[in-house]
C-alpha cells in the first residue's frame, strides 16, 4: 500500500467512526486516536516532502555551480562523480548525531533499516533507567463493595510514564555545629571542625558553582545573564563580578587537575593539534577587540587541552610539547613545520580533511577536475568507514591492501596537473598541497590507531566556536588561561 492509499484509508475510517460515533458514545475515544495517528501521518509526509526538496535543491546547486548552464553536457564519468557527491551530501543532510538519549518517540534500529514505504506507528523507547522515579499510587475512590463493605482484593495494576523536570531552586544549606562545654571546671569545648568549602570563606556552594560553569562555558550563556535568570526567576542577586571571582578561584583549582591532564598526555606518542583565534579586550589595544588564540591538544578519542594565548607563533605548541615524543597531526601550518626542525623526536602527519577541502572549493568554483580528486578521497573515508569497528590487525590489513593505489593515483594525476595549472588558480593551490603534503598524508597508514584527518581535534573546538558566538569575546587577556581550563575539564 502506497502513502496515497493509506491516507485515503485513515478518512474512510475517520468518517466511518464520525457516523457510529454519534449513535454510540463510546466511540468518541477509538474516533481520537485514529485522528492523532491520521496528524502524526500528516507530519511525516511534511518531513519527508522537506528533506526531498533540500536533497534535490543541493543538488540543482551543486549543477549549477560546478557545470554552469544545464545545457552543457557532461561526460558519463562526470555524471557519475557528480552522483556520488550528491549522494555524500544528501548522507550529511539526513544524518542525524543526537547529542543525547531520544526517550518519547523515535524509531528503534531494525524499523530505520526497513523500506521507508512500509509506514507504521512509531514506537516508544524505554526511558532510561538512570533517571530517578518518582512513583504516585492511586487508589479507586470506591474501592469498597457497595454489598459487604469490604475493600477489593487487588487483581492487577496499570503503568503510566511520564518524563517531567523539576525546576532548578536555589537553597540555603545551613550547618549548625553544636558545642559542648564540660561542666567539671575543666574548661574544655568540644565542637566539630566546619566540613571543607570550595572556596574558604565564601558562600558559594558546590552545585551552584557546577550550575554556573556549565552555563558559561557548556551552555554557553552570557554571565549577564546568568544574573538576570538569578535575580527574576529566584529572587537572588548575585553580581556577575562576583561569578567572576568565583570562576577564577575555581579555574585555578581544576588547574592543578589539567596539568596531570597534560603530563599523562604527553607520555602518549600521538597528539592531534589545531587553534582557532578568539576576541580578546585588552586594555592596551584602543579602539578594537585584540586577537586571542586558543591551541588545542587532544588525543583521539581522549583527553582534549586547551591552551590560550595571545600569538600563533611556534612557540606556543614548542612550550607545550617540551619532553614529548612521538607524532603529532596537523594541517599544514608554518608553525608546526617549524615545530618539527625545533624539537627532536618529533614529526608531523598531514590531514586528509584539508586536503580535500581544497579540491571542494575548486570544483564549487567551476572547475570540473576538481571532482576527479574528491572521489578518490572519497574512496579514502570509505575505507576509514569500513575498518571503524574492525580490531586493530583487520584495520590496518585492509587499510595496506587498498589505500596506497589510490594514492598513488592522486598523486599521478596532480603530477600531471601542475605543470599546465595556473599557480594562483584554485585548483592550482589544491593540486600543490596534495603534493607537498603527500608524504605526511600517509603516514596514517603505518599504524592502524593513527588517524586520516585531524577531524577529531578540530571537532573539539566547536564547542568554543559555539560559545564565542555568543559571549562575543574574552573580557581580559588574564581571562583566558581560565577559559582554556575550564574548556579542557568539560571536553575531556
Amino acid at each position: 500500500m502506497n502513502p496515497s492509499e493509506f491516507q485515503a484509508g485513515i478518512q474512510q475510517a475517520v468518517e466511518k467512526l464520525r457516523a457510529l460515533a454519534q449513535s454510540d458514545p463510546q466511540i468518541e475515544p477509538l474516533l481520537e486516536q485514529v485522528s492523532q495517528m491520521e496528524a502524526g501521518y500528516q507530519e511525516l509526509l511534511v518531513e519527508r516532502d522537506t528533506l526531498i526538496a533540500e536533497q534535490k535543491s543541493l543538488i540543482e546547486q551543486l549543477k549549477r555551480m560546478l557545470f554552469g548552464p544545464k545545457s552543457e553536457q557532461l561526460t558519463p564519468e562526470q555524471e557519475t562523480q557528480l552522483a556520488e557527491v550528491a549522494g555524500d551530501l544528501q548522507e550529511q543532510v539526513a544524518r542525524r548525531v543526537p547529542d543525547s538519549q531520544e526517550v518519547l518517540i523515535d524509531e528503534t534500529e531494525s524499523e530505520q533499516k526497513e523500506d521507508k514505504k512500509s509506514w507504521r506507528p512509531r514506537p516508544r523507547r524505554p526511558l532510561p533507567i538512570e533517571l530517578e522515579v518518582i512513583t504516585t499510587v492511586l487508589e479507586p475512590a470506591e474501592a469498597a463493595c457497595k454489598y459487604c463493605g469490604k475493600l477489593g482484593d487487588k487483581i492487577g495494576e496499570e503503568i503510566s510514564e511520564q518524563v517531567d523536570l523539576i525546576p532548578a531552586k536555589l537553597i540555603v544549606r545551613r550547618t549548625v555545629r553544636i558545642k559542648r562545654g564540660c561542666r567539671c571546671g575543666c574548661g574544655g569545648v568540644a565542637i566539630a571542625p566546619l566540613p571543607a568549602a570550595l572556596i574558604p570563606g565564601s558562600r558559594l556552594g558546590l552545585g551552584l558553582a557546577v550550575f554556573i560553569l556549565l552555563s558559561k562555558y557548556d551552555d554557553h550563556l552570557a554571565l549577564y545573564t546568568l544574573e538576570r535568570i538569578f535575580r527574576e526567576r529566584h529572587g537572588m542577586i548575585i553580581p556577575r563580578q562576583q561569578m567572576v571571582q568565583w570562576i577564577e578561584h575555581i579555574a585555578g583549582l581544576l588547574r592543578l587537575i589539567v596539568d596531570r591532564m597534560w603530563k599523562r598526555m604527553k607520555q602518549g606518542d600521538y597528539l592531534q593539534i589545531d587553534e582557532t583565534p578568539v576576541r580578546v579586550l585588552d586594555p592596551e589595544v584602543k579602539g578594537k577587540a585584540a586577537k586571542g588564540y586558543l591551541w588545542f591538544f587532544a588525543q583521539p578519542k581522549g583527553d582534549v587541552i586547551l591552551v590560550f594565548d595571545q600569538g600563533r607563533s611556534h612557540q606556543v605548541p614548542a612550550e607545550q610539547l617540551r619532553g614529548f615524543q612521538g607524532l603529532f597531526q596537523s594541517d599544514d601550518f608554518s608553525a608546526y613545520e617549524t615545530l618539527v626542525k625545533k624539537l627532536p623526536g618529533v614529526r608531523r602527519a598531514g590531514c586528509a580533511a584539508h586536503a580535500r577541502r581544497r579540491f571542494y572549493e575548486a570544483a564549487l568554483e567551476g572547475d570540473r577536475q576538481g571532482i576527479w580528486f574528491i572521489g578518490r578521497f572519497r574512496q579514502l573515508y570509505r575505507i576509514e568507514d569500513e575498518v571503524r569497528d574492525q580490531t586493530p590487525q583487520e584495520r590496518q590489513a585492509i587499510r595496506q591492501a587498498q589505500a596506497p593505489a589510490i594514492w598513488a593515483e592522486i598523486k599521478i594525476r596532480a603530477e600531471q596537473l601542475q605543470p599546465v595549472l595556473l599557480p594562483q588558480s584554485s585548483l592550482g593551490k589544491a593540486v600543490r598541497y596534495c603534493l607537498n603534503e603527500y608524504e605526511v598524508l600517509q603516514i596514517y597508514l603505518e599504524r592502524p590507531d593513527y588517524q586520516i584527518d585531524n577531524n577529531l581535534c578540530e571537532n573539539s573546538i566547536r564547542p568554543s566556536c559555539v560559545g564565542k558566538r555568543r559571549w562575543l569575546f574574552i573580557g581580559h587577556p588574564d581571562a583566558g588561561w581560565r577559559s582554556a581550563v575550564i574548556y579542557s575539564i568539560i571536553q575531556s
